[in-house]
């Protein structure tokens, strides 16, 4: 299987007609119709649907082109790194991360380096951490964030100083709001909006005391923002971490959980990854950088 004939493809699922795509890669409608045809023969798959004026992708298309694209982006970004020479700090750093507050001090981290390195360009990807860890097997991630546990067998690590503080995001008008914190028992017959990576060995359901089929959980999220919007109409209480949501003269607030329940924060990459020479000085510049905030922190000494 041809990198240029993955591109062929990726042009046909863009384009979602032949001759379009054709036009588009400079290449005759019969030339492109047979390279299509012998991926198929060579993948022993059907990968689309030839209607009358559009494709459609068949499951199997749909998989190879969300493959065909993290492929072709590895090749570019390894082209772009193999061709940079040694003086020149250039190149792409990627980094992915879950709904934290704490990606404050990746990007003053980002920021002291970009004043030494201006051509150094930073992509921060959002999801959860089971889409950071997907990214990160794939090497589609060079660092990524995760808060709590996370396999330490798999990835190489660096522990963060910031930790994530666990609350309630409910509507201001709940009796609940009137409590300075929460307690287990204020929560196990209410309706929860949980994240969707909260499993029944995490700590929040340790600290809750219940098992999950014994908690009435009427929603699961990846994003904060969208679970906001459920409290606000009324579903229910989002269990989520603080400084997420401004609740500043809004109809939401945020309430933490008694006993204080706190997220560890680690930065990670994969134990295989070789690194670019980008990567190595974002994670020599993070190490000055929270090693200058840790001393600035520290009290003076008595006179």
């Amino acid at each position: 299987m041809e990198l240029r004939v993955l591109q062929y493809f990726l042009a046909v699922a863009r384009e979602q007609n032949i001759s379009a795509a054709a036009q588009s890669l400079h290449l005759t409608q019969p030339t492109l119709s047979r390279q299509l045809k012998e991926l198929e023969e060579e993948l022993g798959k059907q990968l689309m649907v030839r209607g009358n004026r559009k494709i459609t992708l068949t499951r199997d298309g749909v998989l190879l082109r969300r493959r065909a694209e993290e492929i072709l982006e590895l090749v570019g970004r390894t082209e772009k790194e193999m061709k940079q020479s040694e003086e020149e700090i250039t190149g792409d750093l990627y980094i992915g991360t879950g709904e934290t507050d704490g990606v404050r001090q990746i990007a003053r981290a980002a920021r002291d380096l970009l004043e030494h390195y201006p051509g150094i360009s930073f992509h921060v990807v959002s999801g959860d951490a089971v889409d950071v860890c997907e990214g990160l097997d794939k090497g589609l991630l060079d660092f990524g964030v995760l808060l709590g546990d996370m396999d330490k067998r798999k990835y190489n690590y660096m522990e963060l100083p910031m930790k994530d503080l666990w609350g309630v995001l409910m509507r201001c008008s709940s009796p609940l709001a009137r409590k300075e914190a929460l307690s287990p028992e204020d929560l196990w017959d209410k309706p929860l909006i949980l994240s969707r990576q909260v499993d029944n060995k995490s700590e929040l359901y340790r600290w809750l005391g219940k098992d999950p089929s014994q908690l009435c959980t009427v929603a699961t999220y990846n994003l904060i923002y969208n679970a906001s919007l459920m409290v606000d109409e009324g579903m229910g209480y989002a269990l989520t971490l603080d400084k997420l949501i401004n609740t500043t003269g809004g109809n939401l607030c945020f309430r933490p959980l008694k006993p204080r329940l706190e997220l560890g924060m680690y930065l990670v990459w994969k134990k295989s990854r070789i690194f670019s020479k980008v990567a190595e000085l974002f994670l020599e510049q993070l190490e000055e950088t929270l090693s200058r905030e840790k001393e600035a922190a520290r009290p003076a000494p008595d006179c």
